[in-house]
């Protein structure tokens, strides 16, 4: 093996290296946000559920004209994939660089933009070839994106989220995600759904409704119990981690990490805490 491969390789286990103590350090903190009493809460109803592959780790999720485009993550795992629906049919799948962790996903017009963790890298796929055409990169961390219909919308884990020029690629804006004046951090995988922004927070079974321009809650979902037990991933971070909406049909998708099915729901009258 030449010294050049050798030092390549060495690199690439220090940035593995890294970005595995990074990911032991990304924990939920408890006691980063207690939502207000007063916020309106939303329980659910599963309509259908769909197969999904349970190694899978869903870090982005969106449906087009039938299928779900995918993102997973982990080191030397994470992928871009087309999905069907209905079977849970891998029809397509792309893999990321070894160093690259994949996180949030968005359409926008015929390409596909999905996020990074750690690397401030986010790639530009071809909608229908997968095709990896370009690359930008961003400030801090990448974790959920979408969009609403004018600027890209990303959220980096904490209660700020981002408003990027989605052909430049500039950030226009920022709004803090306030819940009763209160911060709402740990913010993660992002849908923008009829004028709200949908954002579950990390390590809960909460997703947060956003007003876009205010960044105010104006209401949460609660997913408590949508995965019966049994079906569980022992993998601690097997957790809610994805949001798709049908704008044709209106319907609503959730899923998780590492979960064995996809969840079509629909949202029940909404009561106070």
């Amino acid at each position: 093996m030449h010294r050049s491969e050798t030092g390549w390789i060495w690199r690439l286990f220090l940035l593995l290296l890294l970005g595995l103590s990074l990911l032991a350090c990304r924990q939920p903190d408890a006691d980063t946000y207690q939502a207000p009493d007063t916020t309106p809460v939303a329980s659910y109803r599963v309509i259908q559920h769909y197969p999904h592959d349970a190694e899978a780790f869903t870090q982005g999720l969106l449906f087009h004209q039938g299928y779900l485009y995918e993102s997973t993550g982990l080191y030397g795992q994470s992928t871009l994939r087309r999905v069907k629906l209905k079977t849970g049919e891998v029809k397509q799948s792309v893999p990321l660089d070894a160093a690259l962790f994949g996180e949030g996903l968005a359409l926008w017009q015929d390409r596909l933009i999905q996020l990074t963790w750690l690397a401030g890298v986010a790639l530009v796929y071809d909608l229908h070839s997968l095709a990896l055409l370009d690359a930008f990169r961003y400030e801090g961390q990448g974790w959920g994106l979408t969009h609403d219909d004018q600027w890209l919308i990303l959220s980096d884990g904490t209660a700020t989220l981002r408003f990027l020029n989605p052909e430049t690629f500039e950030e226009i804006r920022r709004v803090q995600v306030l819940d009763g004046g209160v911060p709402v951090t740990q913010l993660n995988e992002l849908e923008y759904v009829n004028g709200e922004i949908l954002a579950n927070v990390w390590h809960t079974d909460q997703i947060a409704r956003i007003d876009p321009q205010s960044g105010q809650v104006l209401g949460w979902i609660d997913l408590t119990g949508l995965l019966p037990e049994h079906l569980k991933p022992e993998d601690r971070e097997g957790v809610l981690n994805g949001i798709a909406w049908d704008a044709e049909s209106q319907r609503l998708f959730v899923t998780g990490k590492l979960w064995p099915k996809i969840f079509e729901i629909e949202l029940q009258s909404t009561d106070k805490k």
